[in-house]
């Protein structure tokens, strides 16, 4: 008897970030009612397994069914050209979900996860964003929106906010869960759904062996060696090896002041683009008020 080759699947829908959007959230929000990669929150196929084979990408899906959607949540792959132009040639019908952040909230928060990967060395924050030209100027949303629009219309980009995520977190999924065309998921209760997921404390006591643990989950990952580097995480090696340092201050006054000043532009650009009302991103954290959240109408 012949045997029949299952299906190759690959993603109806992908997260695409900005990295420090709230990703991890989100795949926690959806992984019941969607398919997800087998074993892991992010291959790292469209950012940094490039040399793998689309079969390599594939094998993480083998379980699906086709019953659920098939989502994945990869947010490293809204700045790169690559990985949008092979969805685009892969997975030509997909649809993609970005979520903005606030643009200073979000370097200061890209800067720790740089620190606790032991990919930048100690450093003030002023130091590191001025020695670091992509982590200060990687915030261009209108233009790599546009790109993301031009590859796969207007009306299979699902824009959302981080601010709507924080304050409306029901609200938030809900519009997500619309676009992909799934159940929406209840939020009430979800212990998992805290609002400190992947969030970080402490910079590493020692950068080389942040650097080093980095390189071994790396390697992990590369050779889908998921339930070991999950074991690890649970043994706590990672944060042994990655945390432990001191304490992450809050940005200054001034600091926040430069950061407002430089990013305004790419803020006002987005508010056009989107057609939205981003004042608070304009404004101090301390004038901000509670609860403001733009919402992007869907395209």
């Amino acid at each position: 008897m012949q045997r029949t080759t299952p299906p190759r699947r690959l993603p109806d829908v992908i997260g695409i970030g900005p990295p420090r959007t709230g990703s991890t959230w989100l795949y926690n929000a959806l992984r019941d009612s969607v398919h997800m990669p087998e074993g892991v929150k992010d291959t790292h196929f469209l950012d940094y397994f490039t040399d793998k084979s689309v079969d390599w990408y594939a094998y993480h899906f083998r379980h699906a069914t086709g019953e659920k959607k098939i989502v994945e949540i990869c947010p490293g792959v809204f700045f790169h050209q690559h990985a949008r132009e092979l969805i685009k040639r892969e997975i030509p019908n997909c649809r993609i979900v970005a979520t903005m952040r606030n643009p200073i909230d979000r370097t200061y928060s890209a800067y720790k996860l740089l620190r606790n990967y032991g990919w930048i060395r100690s450093g003030t924050f002023d130091e590191i964003i001025n020695s670091w030209p992509q982590l200060g100027s990687g915030n261009r949303y209108a233009e790599y929106l546009e790109y993301w629009f031009a590859s796969f219309g207007r009306e299979n980009v699902l824009v959302t906010m981080y601010d709507e995520l924080r304050a409306e977190p029901q609200t938030y999924v809900n519009r997500i869960c619309d676009f992909i065309g799934v159940e929406r998921v209840i939020l009430t209760p979800r212990p998992d759904l805290g609002n400190e997921v992947n969030s970080f404390a402490r910079a590493p006591k020692n950068r080389r062996l942040a650097r080093r643990a980095t390189s071994v989950i790396n390697w992990l990952n590369s050779h889908q060696a998921y339930g070991t580097m999950s074991a690890l995480e649970r043994a706590g090696v990672w944060e042994f090896c990655q945390g432990r340092g001191e304490p992450y201050p809050r940005l200054t006054p001034e600091q926040e002041a430069r950061l407002r000043q430089r990013y305004r532009p790419e803020v006002e650009a987005l508010e056009e683009l989107l057609g939205i009302d981003l004042s608070t991103w304009k404004m101090p954290r301390a004038e901000r008020p509670e609860r403001h959240t733009p919402r992007v109408a869907l395209g």
